[in-house]
């Protein structure tokens, strides 16, 4: 079988539809349609039933995609095994979505190449669509995701529970900040569920942000107050730069970590989550001194 008729036909059940399924795959919609029939001519069964709504597994259909996904797996696993650099003994592929890499991320390469100087890292980072397809696919082998959707053959393990406050530059008086200086920073839908429901006391906000490192520079440069990664502000806090809105509720940012069941028999794998575990208690070790020592 084609790989890429595999990773076709494993577009078009991720996404529900052959047009998406071409626009996740850069090829045109016509492609995709001659892939499939291919397909489904070699294995003589139909897979897909097509309607207006997008497009339907059949029984067929629903069976071939276990033996999909593992043969996208295994060449994927092949891949990256024949190109493991000289001098290393395997790789590793870590991803996190965007609001996670820094600095979760860069601490957990960086501790990789301490402890772990023998596997090379290959970093990736995304939205959490791209980041789910490259798991099922064995293009990553951890992903780092603030609100993951569970996955056969896959577990999810929280890695902690941060939350979200709300700070302002220093500067400011006591009084609320106007709502042209308020900052509104996209953390997800979780986080704008509960935001709205404490809308009125944040006001209109003048300006909206999908991506906290570049909401939190501007609020450095321009002034202003936004909701931000404790983790993130702590140290800016702490430098005078930034402080605490008292009296300001706080939100759940919660962090998973998502890979393969079959983490034992993947030695890569389970040194690079043993890392990240130590990377998180020595920052949950170091939280907990700065948060004793930051106001509230």
């Amino acid at each position: 079988m084609d790989i890429d008729r595999a990773r076709t036909f494993l577009a078009i059940v991720h996404t529900g539809s052959f047009l998406r399924a071409a626009e996740r795959l850069h090829v045109t919609q016509t492609t995709v349609s001659a892939r499939i029939r291919t397909l489904e001519d070699e294995l003589g069964r139909r897979l897909f039933v097509r309607n207006r709504n997008g497009a339907r597994l059949t029984a067929a259909g629903s069976e071939f995609e276990r033996f999909a996904q593992m043969f996208v797996q295994v060449w994927e696993g092949a891949r990256q095994q024949l190109a493991v650099p000289s001098g290393r003994d395997g790789v590793v592929s870590l991803g996190a979505e965007l609001s996670l890499w820094s600095p979760l991320l860069v601490e957990w390469m960086a501790e990789m190449r301490r402890r772990q100087p023998r596997l090379a890292v290959r970093a990736h980072v995304g939205i959490p669509d791209r980041l789910i397809e490259d798991l099922r696919t064995g293009a990553l082998d951890v992903a780092l995701l603030y609100a993951p959707q569970l996955l056969p053959g896959f577990k999810v393990e929280l890695l902690r529970e941060e939350h979200l406050v709300l700070v302002r530059a220093v500067g400011r008086n006591d009084e609320p900040a106007p709502s042209e200086d308020y900052i509104y920073v996209d953390w997800g839908a979780a986080f704008s569920a509960q935001h709205g429901a404490h809308s009125p006391a944040f006001g209109e906000p003048g300006t909206y942000v999908g991506f906290g490192p570049l909401g939190l520079a501007y609020l450095l440069k321009v002034g202003g107050s936004g909701y931000f990664r404790h983790g993130m502000v702590a140290p800016l806090i702490n430098a005078g730069q930034l402080e605490l809105v008292e009296n300001a509720p706080r939100f759940t940012y919660p962090a998973y970590a998502v890979y393969p069941e079959d983490v034992d028999q993947r030695p890569q794998i389970g040194a690079a989550l043993s890392v990240l575990r130590k990377v998180l208690a020595d920052d949950a070790a170091q939280a907990s001194a700065t948060e004793r020592s930051t106001p509230r």
